[in-house]
């Protein structure tokens, strides 16, 4: 009687030891996944940006995706690589307020790696910390015409104090000495700190990295550079980010194609809808459906790639056009389909040119929506315009009736003539417009305020154009 019992002991035994080593090995295991998570949860992230050449509308696309992409990872710093002699004062004030957007992330540095003259200076005071490179110079920030040319005083003084107030209001919300930077703007200002004249009146204030980490005043303070360091590792290394993750965004032949779509956008809505309205109007699918849907291809693409939109406004858009085909091909008269579907497509196109940020609402303010009404506005009216042309001078046209009339010849006999009298069905109700089929062809039809129902008999009375009118048989 003991034998059976001992045995039972020693097999919950090793069945008790078994489950304490699978047990041991599990806690381990999850330990170890919970401590990888929470080093892959406490690694720092860094973006570091490129302010490369010119400062032209191509590099505000890439510092718009840079910081979207900071935001997006949570990041801890946003970085501007800069070697620029400068560019247009539009630009950098649109790269100044994108930078912005990135403030309530985390910190954002400046690197200055060989120059950053004039918008460059002026890019660089918007983010926190300015770091240079030995030998780097920066400043030299006075306006002048996209000529090269000096502008004449009354306009230098306007334009010189819109840039001084724009620039100033930077430097303050960053922490940086204002002084400074209207001395690299107005050659009328100088710089004084404390009783030492760094630059003369009448001279336009330049620094180099020496001079730039300069400290003065009491306490003692760096004019303009929190340090000169030897390279990109040394300034992250300074800045305690030595060991975070570095996502570096690189510059895109696309985002400059991008550039000159964005500006075209009004006049490739614009050929898309007038390209599309008339696909509609002409039998079969050829070259105006086509022309279209490419312009519009060319509009999503453009904004999706300057870092205006992503893919769900496109998605929207052929989520819209859809609802409209079914309203017209096979529920004539529903009304709420083809509204809707309206709806969706002038939405999709507003969505594509907001400039939204993960940090924005949902919905964007109005500031965001101007510019996008503005250009949608633009292309309707000039859609209007068009096709209003087009259906009153072309349709006489030689061209034109090569172009709707896609089997204008039959069997040699002119459509217009063969075509009347020709018996078809009513494919959907006609009230008075819809669809019949004549053989093996789809049209679309309508009566002279008849009302004709599916599957009835209907016969063409005349075609105008792409007008085709029936009645019942």
């Amino acid at each position: 009687m003991l034998r059976p019992e001992h045995n039972f002991s020693a097999s919950a035994a090793v069945r008790v030891i078994a489950l304490a080593l699978v047990s041991a090995l599990f806690f381990f295991a999850v330990l170890s996944d919970a401590e990888a998570a929470q080093t892959a949860a406490t690694k720092k992230c860094v973006v570091i940006v490129p302010v490369d050449g010119d400062i032209e509308p191509a590099l505000a696309y890439i510092i718009r995706r840079g910081v979207k992409e900071a935001s997006r990872r949570n990041a801890d710093a946003l970085v501007l690589h800069m070697n620029t002699d400068g560019g247009r004062l539009d630009t950098a004030t649109d790269i100044i307020n994108i930078v912005r957007k990135f403030e309530k992330k985390g910190q954002t540095y400046t690197l200055v790696e060989s120059k950053a003259f004039s918008a460059g200076a002026f890019i660089a005071a918007a983010t926190k910390y300015i770091y240079m490179t030995p030998g780097s110079v920066i400043g030299a920030a006075t306006p002048i015409l996209m000529t090269g040319q000096e502008m004449p005083k009354s306009t230098e003084e306007k334009m010189t104090s819109a840039v001084r107030g724009l620039v100033r209001a930077a430097a303050e919300e960053q922490g940086h000495n204002t002084a400074v930077f209207e001395a690299m703007i107005d050659k009328d200002q100088g710089l004084n700190l404390n009783g030492i004249e760094i630059m003369p009146k009448g001279k336009i204030l330049t620094l180099t990295s020496k001079e730039a980490e300069t400290s003065y005043g009491k306490p003692p303070k760096p004019l303009l550079s929190a340090g000169t360091v030897a390279s990109m590792d040394e300034m992250l290394a300074r800045a305690g980010l030595a060991q975070a993750e570095i996502v570096k965004i690189e510059e895109t032949g696309f985002e400059r194609l991008a550039r000159w779509i964005v500006k075209i956008s009004p006049i490739l809505m614009l050929a898309g809808i007038v390209g599309i309205y008339v696909e509609f109007k002409t039998p079969g699918f050829g070259l105006p459906g086509i022309f279209g849907g490419v312009c519009l291809l060319f509009f999503f693409f453009g904004h999706y790639i300057a870092g205006f939109s992503g893919h769900e406004a496109a998605m929207l858009f052929v989520l819209g056009v859809g609802l409209v085909l079914l309203e017209l091909l096979f529920f004539p008269g529903t009304i709420v389909l083809g509204l809707s579907g309206f709806a969706l497509v002038i939405v999709s196109l507003l969505m594509a040119m907001v400039d939204h940020y993960p940090s924005d609402p949902a919905i964007p303010s109005m500031p965001q929506l101007q510019l996008p009404i503005m250009n949608l506005s633009l292309a309707v009216a000039g859609s209007v315009v068009v096709i209003g042309l087009m259906a009153r001078i072309l349709p006489e046209s030689k061209l034109f009736q090569s172009l709707v009339l896609q089997e204008a010849v039959r069997d040699g006999i002119p459509a217009t003539l063969s075509r009347t009298g020709e018996i078809g069905v009513a494919d959907s109700p006609l009230r008075p417009s819809g669809r019949a089929i004549f053989g093996e062809r789809l049209e679309d039809v309508m009566t002279d305020n008849e009302f004709i129902e599916k599957g009835e008999g209907v016969k063409i009375i005349s075609v105008e154009g792409t007008k085709i009118t029936v009645e019942k048989v």
